[in-house]
């Protein structure tokens, strides 16, 4: 359940302008997430979010940089249990994921780091990855795979 939650909260500050810990319990409360504030306030540490400022005087949470075991895992788990499918044509690869989860795959696939990608734009369920050579997309998803 601490995996599923931490995930959502990764999606949803991604998503969201999100500047208070109230505001992101009402979030996961409306996700389905029956948590409290003291939960909220410990994955917020763990997971390294921080706040970061915009617009002049207004703040949202952003995920930090967190130590490289705690994100291969959480990463790990997002693309193991949210792609639905892929496929590519050209240099677009094409990932479906379940509903409300294309914003979170694709901070995942930014984290493995790969060279070849330039790109993801994440919708609700679909997410289209830019690769700079068609002929590598076999490789790119087969990276991809690996992680689940």
């Amino acid at each position: 359940m601490k995996e599923k939650r931490q995930s959502a909260i990764i999606r949803i500050i991604s998503e969201n302008n999100i500047d208070t810990q109230e505001m992101l319990l009402k979030y996961l409360n409306d996700s389905g997430f029956d948590t409290t504030q003291a939960t909220v306030s410990r994955d917020i540490r763990e997971l390294n979010i921080t706040k970061l400022s915009y617009e002049g005087n207004k703040h949202k949470y952003v995920v930090g940089s967190v130590n490289a075991k705690q994100s291969d895992l959480s990463y790990k788990h997002v693309i193991e249990n949210y792609i639905l499918s892929i496929d590519h044509a050209g240099n677009l690869i094409v990932i479906r994921t379940v509903a409300g989860y294309a914003m979170a795959v694709a901070t995942a696939i930014d984290s493995l780091k790969e060279e070849d990608i330039m790109g993801c734009i994440a919708g609700d369920d679909t997410l289209f990855i830019a690769i700079k050579e068609p002929d590598r997309a076999d490789e790119i998803i087969g990276s991809i795979k690996k992680c689940y």
